[in-house]
């Protein structure tokens, strides 16, 4: 009996694109071609080809014995692929090379995998005294045309990386980018003992390592190591620049933009531009920042953003491959939480999981978290939303509640023009990994109307933590441990006197004029416990809304829910009356059932009413 291929793929745990592909090259015995669709008997075996595929990378036989750990904060592409489980993105190289551009830069959110594929491209390239091709065998990138193999170990390549330089002052960058160039160079010390490189290149070579060259010297270090290189080795040479745009944003931050913008601006241009020396060039960041000029004359640069379809599947893992892993691991049955929690990123129309929390997931042993809020600093982000007027703040509510907003998106921002107005930086979101396009309204202009969503769990705690959190800078220690005691043991008067201190001592009148402002408040408070709750805003459960919902991540802990209510000019009994009515609307609508359907055997509510300053609490266990 013959199938269709959707029933293979499930079983396989491949696409039907690929079982496709191996019916086509006769791997498959007893595969039928039918007008456009290829059948597969129903009792086939698995194809070597795909048990091969599944196996992870730099294994050589069956999994039988160790289980190979995730690669966490593991950026060396030859540690990746020997020691731990390694998702195989070696076609990057095949597509890179058949492009044939020569400078490529691809913008993608921190901890998406761009520093492990760019040391994966250096090792691939690079040519070493040691034979690395070991490192691709068993990769796809092997499996391709032997043309490709041609380009193995074949070019000297330059390499830096600016991701760890985060520095306050515009001296200590300085000094940074310096150690970053002259490390670089360090790596390349055979030109020191070069038998045709001329002494007064070697002199500028030793002035590089004895910090003895100039700012200007400095800035012109990379054009000059590549004519080294290229006159050493009698080749053209590769350049790979990653997270190039790190420097510029803490300049943007710490008030040296200028300066380290034209520093920056002169370096690449020296390296990148009509240098005849240059096979081709790779840089990966966060923005394209093209306004600044940083990449002036460069009219050959290949630009690929979120936007952009082409190279879509390689930062990130795909739905296809956090199956493997889950199976390689022997959690199948996680596959529903991970698609809640880490899916939905959309680059071009490819659905896209985040790589560093998925590893992390599986790495402490699958409980679900927001990973990737703890990999970087939120100022850029607190200094965006700090800068928001009110219209900023409801279209964050909106996309807490799960709905959609609409903005023009701009993929050319600078960092002086993201405060600006909303549409910068919903365009800085989109890109830095915090929004995901939903859909594109208009594309009759460069920069299109796009739809905007929260793409997961994850990032919707991260929102809540990150960017409504930016209350947390008013909280001290006392009001959020006063605030966690009081929800959790019901004390409605420690909760009442908690709130109203902080209102009293640490909010203006105007703040306090609209029920958003409020739930913001308890949501920036709540951050505080998000690595023991789910914590839900504005979600439908039984017959409405409810305002927010705190799902214990362990079953044994209560379930919390508040709803609440804010009128100006209240008396004091009529606050108590608006606590109360909040208390029956959580029960007549039976905003519990979510809870409830998810076995929280403990549900408590809490009824909040507001009036500029003052509060009323009042508290309830809800029984089924």
């Amino acid at each position: 009996m013959l199938v269709r291929l959707k029933e293979m793929a499930d079983r396989w745990q491949v696409s039907q694109r690929r079982i496709a592909q191996l019916c086509a090259a006769g791997e498959i015995k007893g595969a039928e071609k039918r007008g456009r669709c290829w059948m597969v008997p129903e009792n086939a075996t698995v194809p070597e080809t795909i048990k091969k595929e599944n196996m992870p990378a730099g294994m050589a036989k069956p999994r039988t014995t160790k289980i190979l750990p995730c690669p966490i904060g593991i950026t060396s592409y030859k540690e990746a692929v020997t020691e731990c489980y390694y998702v195989d993105k070696t076609l990057f190289i095949k597509d890179i090379l058949d492009d044939h551009s020569k400078v490529y830069l691809f913008t993608r959110p921190r901890r998406f995998g761009k520093t492990l594929m760019m040391d994966m491209v250096k090792t691939f390239f690079e040519k070493t005294e040691k034979d690395t091709s070991g490192y691709f065998r068993e990769k796809m990138i092997w499996n391709q045309d032997d043309v490709y193999k041609q380009y193995q170990g074949k070019y000297p390549v330059i390499y830096l990386s600016f991701k760890d330089t985060h520095y306050e002052k515009w001296e200590d960058m300085y000094q940074a980018l310096r150690y970053v160039i002259k490390k670089e160079f360090r790596r390349h010390r055979e030109l020191l003992d070069s038998e045709t490189l001329p002494d007064e290149e070697k002199q500028y070579f030793s002035s590089i390592l004895n910090e003895k060259v100039s700012e200007a010297g400095c800035q012109n270090a990379l054009g000059e190591l590549s004519y080294m290189l290229s006159f050493h080795y009698k080749c053209k040479v590769i350049v790979i620049i990653d997270e190039y745009d790190t420097p510029v944003q803490q300049g943007y931050l710490n008030g040296y933009y200028n300066q380290v913008t034209g520093f920056m601006r002169n370096l690449f241009s020296a390296v990148l531009k009509d240098n005849e020396n240059l096979e081709f060039g790779i840089l990966t960041g966060v923005l394209r920042i093209a306004k600044e000029s940083l990449f002036s004359g460069l009219n050959n640069l290949a630009v690929n953003t979120v936007l952009d379809e082409k190279y879509a599947s390689y930062f990130g893992f795909t739905e296809e491959e956090v199956l493997k892993i889950a199976n390689y691991y022997g959690k199948a049955d996680s596959l529903e939480e991970l698609r809640k929690w880490y899916n939905g990123y959309l680059f071009g129309r490819q659905e896209i999981y985040n790589p560093w929390s998925v590893l992390n997931y599986f790495a402490s042993g699958c409980r679900s978290r927001a990973f990737w809020s703890r990999t970087g600093s939120s100022d850029m982000i607190s200094k965006l939303i700090k800068a928001g007027d009110q219209e900023l703040y409801t279209s964050l509510e909106t996309l807490l509640k799960g709905e959609e907003i609409q903005a023009v998106i701009d993929t050319d921002i600078i960092y002086p023009e993201i405060g600006g107005e909303a549409d910068t930086i919903y365009s800085f979101l989109l890109m830095s990994g915090y929004l995901k396009v939903t859909g594109i309204i208009s594309e009759r202009y460069d920069n299109p109307i796009c739809s905007l969503k929260i793409p997961n769990l994850e990032i919707k705690n991260v929102f809540q933590k990150e960017i409504l959190g930016n209350f947390s800078g008013l909280f001290t220690g006392t009001v959020l441990k006063n605030f966690e005691i009081a929800l959790c043991t019901g004390n409605e008067t420690l909760f009442q006197d908690t709130l109203s201190d902080f209102l009293m001592n640490s909010v203006s009148s105007f703040d306090t004029a609209q029920e958003n402002f409020y739930h913001g408040m308890i949501l920036g408070m709540l951050s505080a416990l998000s690595d023991s709750y789910i914590i839900t805003s504005n979600r439908e459960a039984g017959e409405g809304r409810f305002d927010i919902q705190l799902e214990p991540k362990d079953r044994k802990n209560a379930g919390y829910l508040l709803e609440f209510k804010a009128n100006r000019d209240m008396s004091t009994e009529q606050l108590e009356e608006k606590a109360e009515e909040a208390l029956r609307q959580i029960k007549e609508k039976s905003y519990a059932a979510d809870l409830n359907y998810r076995g929280v055997k403990k549900i408590i509510s809490y009824g909040i009413a507001f009036s500029g300053k003052k509060v009323s609490v009042k508290c309830v266990e809800l029984k089924k």
